[in-house]
């Protein structure tokens, strides 16, 4: 039986037909996997999110979701578009897009109710997102007066609502707190263990180490440069400083200049 959740077979993508995006990606997702899409500003990494939850289509290539083309086409059939929309769901990486509602309820409760729940289903959704992320003293709250924190929680929220088999982050740790990044860690970690699939892009290192078990890595050409475990990756100082996802420090001792590659990751988190 495929277990796999996303195929994605020589893929590319450009913007206005000039301007390209993705450049021959071939990946295979499977049920249940953590991954973590790393790479430096403009590499891909976001067009890939948007690529895997159907919001672009590449121009050249195939990209399968649970086993069906996922194009423009099969998306515009309702029943389609329902069904993948149950099962996947994406924390933008800007949330006052992803925030449209006039409070944060109906903002939460938006992804169930529009895709078909019963209210007394939405409602239990809505209770079950917001005690996770502890934000039920913001219901009635306008999601433009939260600050960047709690609007990022409200969003993961919207998404959680939804129960999705898979939950794609863009960036879910940028702007927080470290009590917050911890609480996201958790929430991610906890939905992995329910059999939930995590897709990620991030700059955080240290969140990669806590979370991913693989890593795929884009370079400039926007393409996958390598991929592998979080540990054969995460700790090759010399190709994390050669594709800019960390940098080398300076110090002067004994009148000598010495350089050292610049990163603190801890011990994982389990």
């Amino acid at each position: 039986m495929n277990n796999n959740i996303f195929e994605l077979n020589n893929v590319h993508l450009s913007y206005l037909g000039r301007h390209p995006a993705l450049c021959g990606v071939d990946m295979t997702i499977g049920s249940g996997e953590k991954i973590a899409i790393i790479g430096a500003n403009g590499t891909g990494k976001s067009t890939l999110l948007h690529l895997l939850d159907g919001l672009v289509f590449p121009h050249q290539g195939q990209v399968k979701a649970f086993g069906q083309v996922l194009n423009e086409e099969f998306l515009r059939d309702e029943e389609n578009s329902r069904a993948f929309r149950r099962k996947v769901g994406l924390v933008l990486q800007n949330a006052d897009i992803q925030l449209f509602c006039p409070t944060v309820r109906e903002d939460i409760a938006f992804g169930p109710l529009h895709l078909g729940f019963e209210q007394d289903e939405v409602q239990q959704r809505l209770k079950r997102a917001s005690a996770s992320l502890g934000v039920e003293h913001l219901l009635d709250r306008v999601p433009y007066q939260l600050s960047v924190g709690e609007k990022r929680k409200v969003a993961i929220a919207s998404v959680l609502a939804i129960e999705p088999e898979v939950i794609i982050l863009d960036e879910p740790t940028a702007g927080l707190d470290p009590a917050t990044i911890r609480q996201v860690i958790d929430l991610i970690l906890e939905a992995n263990q329910r059999g939930k699939t995590i897709i990620m892009a991030t700059h955080d290192l240290h969140l990669v180490e806590a979370v991913a078990d693989k890593v795929y890595v884009f370079s400039q050409e926007k393409k996958i440069v390598r991929s592998g475990a979080m540990e054969e990756i995460l700790y090759d100082m010399t190709f994390l400083q050669e594709h800019n996802l960390i940098h080398a420090h300076n110090h002067q001792h004994h009148h000598q200049v010495h350089s050292h590659p610049h990163q603190h990751f801890g011990h994982r988190h389990e």
